[in-house]
């Protein structure tokens, strides 16, 4: 296992790792829309902060040595359905490739922010 860090997404803020790679594939943990320069939540809408949680995956992605394009699964989470057809609108600005999903509704979300999203992604070496 290798654990991956990278200073341009948030830090972890709890007992785990921003992400692991395992036999050519990277595991990270969820990122929720928080700004690593600031450590404060970005926006208070579904729109700014989905943003925000994509571009920290991309952080993570970079530092692993892959894109978006090495993504495989994905799994969001919403604290409003409400919010699946904005969040859907940045989501396939940077998840190009489709990969496979899975979206659900949560009571809340660490910050009660509004979204979080974990993914598993192939890297090719």
């Amino acid at each position: 296992m290798n654990k991956i860090y990278t200073e341009k997404a948030p830090k972890a803020i709890g007992p785990y790792s921003q992400a692991i790679v395992v036999d050519n594939f990277l595991f990270t943990s969820g990122q929720i829309p928080i700004n690593p320069s600031t450590s404060e939540v970005d926006g208070t809408d579904i729109v700014t902060q989905a943003e925000r949680v994509c571009k920290n995956l991309q952080e993570v992605l970079c530092e692993a040595g892959t894109d978006f394009s090495g993504v495989v699964k994905t799994t969001c989470f919403l604290s409003d359905m409400a919010d699946f057809n904005e969040f859907n609108k940045v989501y396939e600005k940077y998840f190009i490739s489709k990969p496979a999903r899975s979206c659900v509704a949560v009571k809340t979300l660490p910050k009660n922010v509004l979204v979080e999203v974990e993914l598993i992604a192939k890297i090719e070496k």
